[in-house]
């Protein structure tokens, strides 16, 4: 059963209609609108609906949690391990993932099996909208995925105008406490602090997700300290910085906390993020 489920897949990317490319350059073709879409990204499955696709999901990763109805969906592993044998018996017609460190070897070995699988890798605010597009035209939403994307465009536009000409503020994002990790200058969270009029103190080091020590906060010395906790939670290892009354951040009292799923998603919400974070730049402004 499930090698005649592939032999028909694979006879349907050989008559493909819909050819798009991924993020990677990757053809992904299909002879007729997805139907059966396994996400094994929480970002992508956020996407799929957006794009108005949600009710071809028939699988997706853990913490795929947005929209409610995203909860319901069965699971095929996590960002540690995706479950190959639980993605396979769901006969998917289009998976889509982001292929990091947990997941690239599975990744891989679905697409070398012959399943047509979108890649996701967005740095960039408009890579958000181009994906809402590339999506819509592998599940046939066009029409609800192109609003989707003029929506976003249209807002990222609002806030630029009105907050990226304004005084810079230097900020320094905080992932995680112990490691302490912040992001660098490709991570899309440098490009939400840039629309907003911010410098992050540390988009100058190499790595996207570098872990740093607090010695190279203190010299920094960011105007703002910005940090996500979980599920949506003030994380309580961010009052830790009022330990450091020379911090400028500390002295001032600029410690703020955006949820996570608001700023570390490549998804619209990314731009309610964004209009917290303006708010947020706009009160150091005053203080300063």
């Amino acid at each position: 059963m499930r090698w005649a489920w592939l032999l028909l897949v694979w006879t349907c990317v050989a008559n493909a209609q819909i050819q798009v490319k991924d993020d990677y350059g990757n053809e992904v073709r299909l002879a007729a609108p997805a139907t059966r879409i396994v996400s094994l990204a929480p970002h992508l499955t956020e996407l799929v609906y957006d794009a108005g696709a949600g009710s071809r999901l028939v699988g997706a990763l853990e913490y795929s949690d947005y929209p409610p109805a995203a909860k319901k969906l069965p699971r095929v592993g996590s960002d540690a391990g995706i479950d190959l044998e639980a993605v396979m018996a769901l006969q998917p017609d289009l998976v889509v993932a982001w292929p990091n460190a947990g997941s690239l070897r599975a990744v891989n070995r679905l697409a070398d099996m012959g399943l047509p699988v979108f890649r996701s890798e967005p740095r960039e605010l408009d890579d958000i909208p181009r994906t809402l597009e590339r999506l819509g035209a592998l599940a046939g939403t066009q029409q609800e995925a192109q609003h989707a994307a003029a929506e976003f465009r249209a807002r990222v536009r609002k806030l630029e105008a009105r907050y990226s000409k304004r005084s810079p503020v230097r900020v320094f994002y905080q992932v995680w406490d112990r490691p302490l990790i912040t992001v660098n200058g490709n991570h899309v969270i440098t490009k939400v602090m840039r629309l907003c009029g911010g410098v992050n103190v540390f988009e100058r080091l190499p790595l996207i997700a570098p872990e740093i020590d607090r010695e190279a906060v203190l010299r920094a010395d960011p105007q703002v300290i910005v940090a996500s906790g979980l599920d949506g939670e003030r994380p309580a290892w961010l009052d830790a910085w009022k330990a450091f009354p020379g911090l400028t951040a500390a002295a001032r009292g600029n410690l703020y906390a955006i949820p996570s799923e608001l700023i570390q998603r490549h998804t619209p919400r990314l731009l309610d993020g964004a209009e917290r974070l303006c708010r947020i730049l706009d009160e150091v402004r005053t203080r300063s």
